[in-house]
C-alpha cells in the first residue's frame, strides 16, 4: 500500500524556518497535484498551500509570502518551506497528493501521516 511519508517538522523559534518533506513510499507512484494542510488544537483542519501539476500555487493569505510549496519529481517529493515562522503557525501539517499509478493509470488521493510544528520561544 503505497503512502505518503512525512518528514521535517519539530520545535522552532519564532523568525525562524523548517522545511516540510512529503514523499511517496513507492516509485511506481507518481504526485500529480499536491497540497499542505494545518490543523491547530481545536480548530479545523485548513488548506495552507495547493500545487496543481501545471505548475501554478496558490496559498492561504496567513501564510502568503512566507511559504512556499515545492516539489522534486525526480525525488517524488513535495515541500513546504516556511520561513518568518509565528506562534500562530503551530499545527499538525498533513501533506495531501493525488498519486497516478503507472502500471494501472488509475489516480488516487492520499494523506500523510501529519508533523507537528510548534513555534515557540
Amino acid at each position: 500500500q503505497v503512502q505518503l511519508v512525512e518528514s521535517g517538522g519539530g520545535l522552532v523559534q519564532p523568525g525562524g524556518s523548517l522545511r516540510l518533506s512529503c514523499t511517496a513510499s513507492e516509485s511506481a507512484f507518481r504526485i500529480t497535484n499536491m497540497a499542505w494542510y494545518r490543523q491547530a488544537p481545536g480548530k479545523q483542519r485548513e488548506v495552507v498551500a495547493t500545487g496543481i501539476s501545471g505548475e501554478s500555487t496558490n496559498y492561504a493569505d496567513s501564510v502568503k509570502g512566507r511559504f512556499t510549496i515545492s516539489r522534486d519529481n525526480a525525488k517524488n517529493t513535495v515541500y513546504l518551506q516556511m520561513n518568518s515562522l509565528e506562534p500562530d503557525d503551530t499545527a499538525v501539517y498533513f501533506c495531501n497528493a493525488d498519486l497516478y499509478h503507472l502500471g494501472s493509470s488509475t489516480l488516487r488521493n492520499y494523506w500523510g501521516q501529519g508533523t507537528q510544528v510548534t513555534v515557540s520561544s
